[in-house]
């Protein structure tokens, strides 16, 4: 296995720090409303919309900004979308600093960094993961076509984890976690984002969630973040209640990687 190569920081024309990466990281694979409240029982009854039903309703997709809101950059070509699911959600981290600016108007900063970087630096086809949660809580939307292709099981191949771009979904955690763990909005963000992902593709979190460094030779998602993971699924867990998945679950098999690839690879 490849030795973790070492990081030099860039920093970004938007103020945001970004990493200059070496090494194996990431191969593209493109080519290029809530009920309102409870009700008060009736006959003895609770009503549809009340507390208890909401016990039982799955986790909600939680606020995402799209693409248009953060103004994303339009791609050199569409993402492929896959019609199976992934089988791994893979949390990463910027190795950017740890900013105190936990604005809106930050996260969409960062994000439009991030694609940059992939785009110029890269070379990639766009954004290489498919989410973002910046440190003050703002999940955006990354790859193209990534919201869709949820909404119809499936999933859009990502530039975020080499050699396994077709069978995971990977996600982004502003900041630097090799000594420190994310702040808490920004973990509440991400427990929620992964339930709702969890929910949507029927997956197990003590499964399906792992860190860059579970498929890759890199230092990413940092120590502290990594060590984090155990208790980050069982939060996840605990919004999914009793709906964990009773069904067999897809078998990516041996990774398979699209003809087309961008050639560019990164390491963090």
């Amino acid at each position: 296995m490849p030795a973790i190569t070492r990081r030099v920081f860039l920093s970004a024309g938007s103020g945001i720090a970004l990493a200059i990466l070496s090494g194996p990281w990431a191969e593209a694979g493109t080519v290029d409303g809530d009920d309102k409240g409870s009700k008060e029982k009736k006959d003895g009854k609770e009503k549809k919309g009340s507390k208890t039903d909401k016990a039982d309703a799955p986790p909600s997709r939680p606020r995402i900004h799209t693409r248009d809101e953060w103004d994303a950059a339009a791609p050199k070509s569409k993402a492929v979308v896959l019609d199976t699911p992934p089988d791994r959600l893979v949390i990463h981290h910027t190795a950017t600093a740890n900013t105190r600016d936990v604005s809106l108007e930050a996260a969409f900063r960062l994000s439009r960094a991030i694609q940059r970087y992939h785009m110029r630096r890269n070379g990639w086809a766009d954004i290489g993961e498919q989410f973002t949660v910046s440190r003050g809580g703002h999940i955006m939307e990354g790859r193209n076509r990534t919201l869709p292709a949820i909404a119809q099981g499936g999933n859009v191949v990502g530039a975020q984890a080499a050699g396994h771009n077709r069978h995971t979904l990977g996600i982004e955690t502003e900041g630097t976690y090799t000594t420190e763990l994310p702040p808490t909005d920004q973990l509440d963000s991400l427990t929620a984002l992964l339930a709702w992902l969890c929910s949507t593709y029927r997956l197990d979190p003590e499964e399906a969630i792992i860190g860059h460094r579970d498929l890759n030779a890199t230092a990413c998602p940092g120590d502290r973040l990594y060590e984090y993971l155990p208790e980050l699924r069982a939060g996840v867990a605990r919004r999914l209640g009793d709906r964990l998945p009773d069904g067999e679950r897809p078998d990516p098999g041996e990774p398979e990687e699209p003809e087309d690839q961008d050639k560019s690879q990164a390491d963090r």
